[in-house]
């Protein structure tokens, strides 16, 4: 009997703790590193953790990293022999640099939209003011890593995205160094992602569409996601025309990982929005449901090169995020006082489809929330129709207790419309 693969999670804010729990249980041996100081505890009691990654890199027979600016590392690891599922300096870049996204987008044949850059927050309103039209702010760098600092303006005069640079210039002058203004596009956001060997992409692709608002009918302010709906394709005009476009240029640098595109879908065409090479959160927890492949294997395939046959269900998931204060927002004081070492209860016994986040486990077995985010769990549902994947997704949720814990009810909903419309534009 072969012995099993080891891996070594790299992991930035804990992202991937949930995965790795998922390779663990179909019995290879795991260790996950977690770098943020306020997230170490994530995944403590669920699968075994190191203080330091870098020792176990001879030990593991596969390394997986789970974020942007970690490209250098990956490429010298690949270099010296090892298998990776991670990012390269040019993945990075793409994800990281605006300018250089949209460059590469357009070059790749897409038709990008139009945009400007601004270190200056007086000469971005100037801007706006003479030239009245509905925009779209994006801060660029790490400070994207603030989801609540991007703006979707909507006004046709621009008014609102004035106000909106306004109020950025009094609060976060000192957070932002460098943003976009970027010209909006009408039709239906949707995603489409897929994971890349080296060489080629591994279809089917994910054509998932992501809730990033706070509240119900995207109101609020923007989050890291609040819920996602989804479902498998293979090739069709929508893949074709988003992330088969960078076969060449990924295949290129050697990427080796999970890669989406983020775009605009319209009557006139496809406009993409931003890549992203790494997993998606809460992407890759609902994934989990929706792939029927074992996950040891498939990541020790990509990082290897190997041949694998994806295998997916057939029909829709849908993940809802389940959440506590802070989220979205960053205040360690509020996440004490309302949500640390709160217990995740159940009315009924533990269901399936509830991935932990910003968790640990407690010698007795309880799910506690830890971190500093109050990101607690995805809860998912799958089946052959959207209406029932949501039905079991929030049937899911319903038997689940913590303080304070609050969600979208509305994810999924709005796949009646917008499955219409790119099933009518020709993109399904």
């Amino acid at each position: 009997m072969a012995r099993p693969t080891t891996f070594l999670f790299v992991s930035t804010y804990g992202g991937t703790m949930d995965l790795a729990r998922k390779v663990a249980e179909e019995g290879h041996e795991v260790r996950l590193w977690v770098e943020s100081g306020p997230e170490k505890r994530i995944g403590d009691g669920f699968v075994p953790k190191v203080d330091d990654w870098r020792p176990s890199t001879d030990w593991a027979d596969v390394i997986v990293f789970d974020d942007v600016e970690r490209g250098t590392e990956a490429e010298a690891l690949r270099r010296a022999g090892k298998a990776v599922v991670g990012g390269t300096r040019y993945t990075d870049r793409l994800e990281l640099d605006r300018d250089f996204g949209q460059a590469e987008m357009k070059a790749a044949g897409m038709t990008v939209l139009p945009s400007w850059d601004f270190d200056s927050f007086d000469a971005a309103i100037a801007f706006v003011k003479a030239h009245p039209d509905r925009y779209v702010v994006k801060p660029d760098g790490e400070a994207q890593n603030e989801k609540v600092l991007s703006y979707v303006g909507q006004d046709e005069d621009g008014e609102d995205v004035v106000h909106m640079l306004e109020f950025f210039r009094r609060g976060w002058s000192g957070k932002i160094h460098g943003f976009q203004v970027q010209k909006h596009a009408t039709g239906v956001e949707v995603a489409v992602g897929a994971f890349f060997d080296g060489k080629d992409f591994l279809l089917p692709a994910c054509v998932n569409f992501e809730h990033k608002r706070l509240f119900d009918g995207e109101i609020g302010p923007s989050t890291g996601e609040m819920g996602t709906s989804m479902f498998w394709a293979n090739e069709n005009p929508l893949v074709r025309e988003t992330v088969l476009r960078f076969r060449e240029r990924l295949a290129a640098v050697g990427y080796v990982g999970y890669f989406d595109l983020n775009c605009i879908a319209s009557a006139r065409g496809i406009v993409p929005l931003e890549a992203t090479a790494r997993f998606g959160y809460p992407t890759i927890s609902i994934q989990q449901d929706g792939v029927l492949s074992p996950w040891g294997e498939l990541l020790a395939a990509l990082a290897r090169g190997e041949p694998h046959h994806l295998r997916t269900k057939r029909g829709f998931q849908v993940g809802v995020v389940v959440a506590t204060p802070p989220y979205p927002f960053d205040d360690r004081k509020a996440f004490q006082k309302y949500a640390e070492d709160s217990v995740v209860l159940w009315r009924r016994p533990l269901p399936e489809g509830v991935h932990p986040c910003d968790v640990r486990r407690s010698p007795e077995g309880d799910w506690l929330l830890t971190g500093s985010s109050g990101y607690a769990l995805v809860v998912t549902g799958c089946a052959s129709t959207m209406v029932d994947a949501r039905k079991e997704a929030y049937n899911r949720v319903k038997s689940i207790i913590i303080p304070n814990m609050f969600y979208r009810s509305d994810i999924g909903a709005r796949w009646v419309r917008d499955g219409d419309l790119l099933q009518s534009w020709g993109y399904l």
